[in-house]
């Protein structure tokens, strides 16, 4: 099987992601598409969390990184069939397909930042070898809306297009920064905690995505109130890296048997999937993801 069968055994068509959006993805490095889920779909998703993170509590997220100030989930799909419906997204797998070429499945994390919490610095989450080289995209799927006052996402637009930042040092692996130009070392801010020019505040409402290029500056920000912000990055990336959560390890027969072929081959958990593969090294876990 390859990316475009996959799709259009999933019905996925070329216009499933439209020209302003490619556009916008190429230009701006994102873009945001309102109602990708229904209002039972994110009931039912937000239904499981609850329960999932109510028996883990502290322990959430364990499988990818244990966040200190928010409420995570990792490993989703073995836990709960009620984030299926996340995996056959059209404009999310359109957009990755469109981004990365031959993709899969790289990891899905629920993050519910806790009131007080939330800040971090503008990073990238994954570098990249010159420009254009795309590891990563991120879907930011809302579960509750995402305001000005709940932690909303900082994004930098454009900036995909510059030099990568304080990448997560578990995500470097054997990348090395190249030494940067004159016009790129003015861009590199000295406070990556302050306030960047151009930079914005996402709002979203809930069932809506917020589709981005993992290459663009951004950050989480402050949550000053206590409104629940519950979020998935659903990130894809190319066939030939690493996944962030491997999923074959982690595979139940309960997952394995309600997943069709296109998506066990999307999630990467057929038992021949591995042959060819690049397992490219990463660093000891001593950061984190956003």
């Amino acid at each position: 099987m390859y990316t475009k069968q996959a799709l259009h055994e999933l019905g996925i068509r070329g216009d499933a992601i439209s020209a302003k959006q490619k556009r916008q993805l190429d230009e701006d490095g994102y873009f945001i598409v309102e109602d990708v889920l229904s209002k039972s779909d994110v009931k039912k998703i937000c239904d499981a969390f609850e329960t999932i993170h109510a028996s883990e509590a502290g322990q959430g997220g364990h499988e990818v990184h244990v966040e200190p100030g928010a409420r995570r989930l990792s490993n989703i799909f073995n836990k709960s069939d009620a984030f299926d419906v996340c995996l056959s997204i059209p404009v999310v797998l359109a957009a990755a397909h469109y981004m990365l070429g031959e993709i899969k499945v790289h990891g899905s994390n629920l993050r519910d930042p806790n009131q007080g919490y939330g800040q971090q610095d503008l990073h990238v989450d994954v570098p990249k070898r010159f420009v254009d080289d795309w590891w990563v995209m991120n879907a930011m799927v809302m579960f509750d809306d995402m305001t000005l006052t709940n932690g909303p996402t900082r994004i930098v637009p454009g900036s995909h297009l510059w030099p990568a930042i304080n990448v997560p040092y578990v995500n470097i692996g054997d990348w090395e920064p190249e030494p940067l130009s004159a016009e790129d070392q003015k861009r590199i801010p000295k406070d990556l905690a302050g306030p960047y020019p151009g930079e914005i505040m996402v709002t979203a409402p809930a069932g809506s995505a917020i589709i981005c290029n993992a290459s663009m500056w951004h950050s989480g920000t402050l949550k000053k109130d206590n409104t629940h912000r519950r979020m998935l990055h659903m990130t894809y990336t190319r066939r030939d890296l690493p996944q962030q959560l491997t999923q074959a390890d982690h595979l139940t027969k309960g997952l394995y048997d309600r997943m069709s072929a296109v998506h066990r081959y999307l999630l990467e958990i057929e038992p021949s999937s591995a042959v060819g593969i690049l397992r490219q090294p990463k660093k000891d876990h001593k950061g984190w993801w956003n």
